[in-house]
């Protein structure tokens, strides 16, 4: 045989593989498809039933006033970048970091009904809040903030916008308001098991070390942990609550409240994991709840009313607490 043939042979050989390596990409790529696509289908058309009115084109379509736009506008990006020259700190952060599709998502502290709800008595502050002083709460602690005036221009534009939904945003399915309950495991968190899930579920939004990602100057999937997470007087620094949160809403876009593609308990050492990190301190939780019998379960910090250790109120097990309260105080407690 020739250079020549020998040359086309090879050339030939080397096509071949190409071509087979070509192919079988494209038959596991098929396989990938055909694996994932029926369970996104079906978390889409599970959410479809309830919303059928994606919020932006509703807002489109239905034309609000300026006021319920601009809040609207706040809750969802604007939030972010607020000025700390305006009186508010700048760790940008959105509302709807938490409370998805701009606080319309069933089991995600969604929006929705909010406005009925209020005034209430909050056992944090010791008596009847408005919904104003829930937004302020939420400010100071999920966004690590200072206060709104309760009269300023953006707490009217917020509260706008949430009138506005209880108004007109309806859904076909009755709805599902804060989080959905999880079965509490009457065990302490495996913080272990909860840093491999970590790796596995969250670390591709949430970054390796919790610090989120940003696009354009915000954060499209927030951070977890440091000094512009979440800080320790927030709910969600609750294990209990973040673990409720999770396991309907998380890996995003995969789960939902009626179809979670995480357990119990692995929610709640995901959570256990994330809420082990540091993160930015609140002085005021010593003034939280004037009646500490009233804490939640799982508030991490003191004082308490009970012979249990600052360890298991963070991280359990928990159901030994909630007897202790039930029997002493007569107090269901939940979470």
């Amino acid at each position: 045989m020739d250079f020549y043939n020998k040359n086309t042979v090879v050339q030939k050989l080397i096509l071949g593989i190409r071509n087979l390596s070509a192919l079988l990409v494209l038959i596991l790529t098929g396989v990938f498809i055909w694996l994932i696509i029926p369970t996104n289908q079906k978390v889409s058309d599970l959410r479809m039933a309830e919303n059928p009115w994606p919020i932006a084109s509703f807002i489109e379509a239905t034309n609000p006033t300026i006021e319920v736009r601009k809040g609207y506008q706040l809750l969802t990006t604007e939030a972010s970048r607020w000025e700390s020259s305006k009186g508010l700190s700048s760790n940008r952060l959105a509302c709807t970091n938490c409370h998805l599709n701009a606080g319309t998502q069933n089991g995600a502290a969604s929006f929705l009904g909010v406005t009925s709800r209020y005034p209430k008595f909050s056992g944090r502050d010791g008596k009847i809040s408005d919904l104003a002083d829930r937004i302020n709460g939420c400010m100071e602690r999920s966004m690590n903030r200072k206060p709104l005036n309760k009269n300023s221009p953006k707490m009217t534009a917020m509260l706008a916008y949430m009138q506005w939904l209880d108004q007109n945003y309806t859904t076909l399915e009755p709805h599902q308001a804060g989080f959905v309950p999880i079965r509490i495991p009457n065990r302490a968190v495996d913080l272990q098991n909860g840093a491999v899930l970590y790796q596995q579920k969250c670390a591709l939004c949430h970054g390796q070390q919790g610090e989120g990602i940003q696009t354009q100057g915000r954060y499209q999937y927030p951070p977890l942990w440091g000094k512009e997470a979440y800080n320790e007087g927030a709910g969600m620094h609750r294990i209990l609550t973040a673990a409720a949160f999770i396991k309907a809403n998380m890996p995003y876009l995969e789960a939902h409240w009626k179809q979670p593609k995480l357990s119990d308990e692995e929610a709640f050492d995901l959570a256990g994991y994330i809420n082990s990190q540091k993160r930015p301190s609140l002085k005021k939780t010593k003034y939280d709840y004037p009646e500490n019998f009233r804490k939640p379960v799982s508030t991490p910090y003191g004082p308490w009313v009970d012979p249990f250790s600052a360890e298991q109120h963070k991280y359990g097990p928990f159901p030994p607490i909630i007897q202790f309260y039930q029997k002493t105080f007569n107090t269901r407690k939940k979470y």
